[in-house]
């Protein structure tokens, strides 16, 4: 696969999926640059990763600031001299009854999941060359919810929306632009979990993050630049299950 010396951005890369999908585009050959607002876990991440031989550049920065995203950007510019994977993980969740959810609660959810991942996408957008790529993390939830998730499943919806509209967008210019949708991703104690907390997956299994990791590496390959616009599901096959209570 294509990915030796490609300079890749993933925010909220510290931990859980986006540290999965870094390291994984660092031991393909990727010039991965870590992007986060934890300071101190960003830096526990980057200091980790450039052990194993990796060229890493770590970024501190709050996607839901626009300030903070072009100087972000500057600076992978500035060091690398483009953009060419960008991979907009950085998200956060408040579950909440929406009859107690406050507007500064949901405006803070819709500010980091969606509007921030628009504000990298465009500033990445402005750094790339034809052949660049946009991954963008949504959700399962875009597509189905639990009780008392109203701003996460919003902000997911509307990245699955934003994702083929960049696409439109962007397509003249040689960028292509994914959304992937996990399901149940375990980033905790994988062994904690339970066999029916597995059997609930036609797959067999909950998910790891390196389960999306792969799905990143194979959507930002430069053979498969047939594939822009989509909503890839990975999640075991859970949302395809039909579930009646006895």
């Amino acid at each position: 696969m294509g990915h030796h010396g490609r300079v890749t951005v993933v925010t909220g890369a510290a931990r859980g999926i986006g540290r999965a999908v870094a390291a994984m585009f660092a031991a393909a050959g990727a010039r991965v640059v870590l992007l986060d607002r934890d300071g101190a876990a960003l830096a526990e991440a980057a200091e980790a990763l450039a052990k194993t031989g990796a060229e890493v550049m770590a970024v501190e920065a709050d996607v839901s600031r626009p300030a903070d995203v072009v100087r972000a950007m500057d600076a992978v510019a500035e060091r690398h001299g483009r953009v060419d994977n960008l991979i907009n993980n950085a998200g956060i969740s408040r579950w909440k009854s929406p009859l107690d959810l406050t507007v500064d609660e949901w405006d803070e959810v819709l500010n980091t999941n969606l509007r921030g991942a628009f504000l990298c996408a465009r500033e990445a957008a402005r750094r790339m060359r034809a052949g660049g790529v946009i991954v963008n993390m949504a959700s399962t939830r875009a597509l189905m919810s639990e009780p008392n998730s109203e701003a996460y499943a919003a902000s997911k919806g509307g990245l699955v929306a934003l994702t083929h509209a960049l696409a439109v967008s962007l397509g003249p210019s040689g960028i292509r632009v994914h959304c992937v949708s996990p399901g149940w991703i375990e980033t905790g104690d994988y062994s904690a979990l339970r066999p029916v907390d597995h059997a609930q997956h036609p797959a067999g299994r909950v998910g790891r993050p390196e389960d999306i990791a792969r799905v990143c590496l194979f959507l930002c390959d430069p053979n498969n630049d047939f594939i822009t616009g989509e909503n890839l599901v990975v999640d075991g096959g859970m949302t395809r299950r039909m579930i009646y209570e006895p």
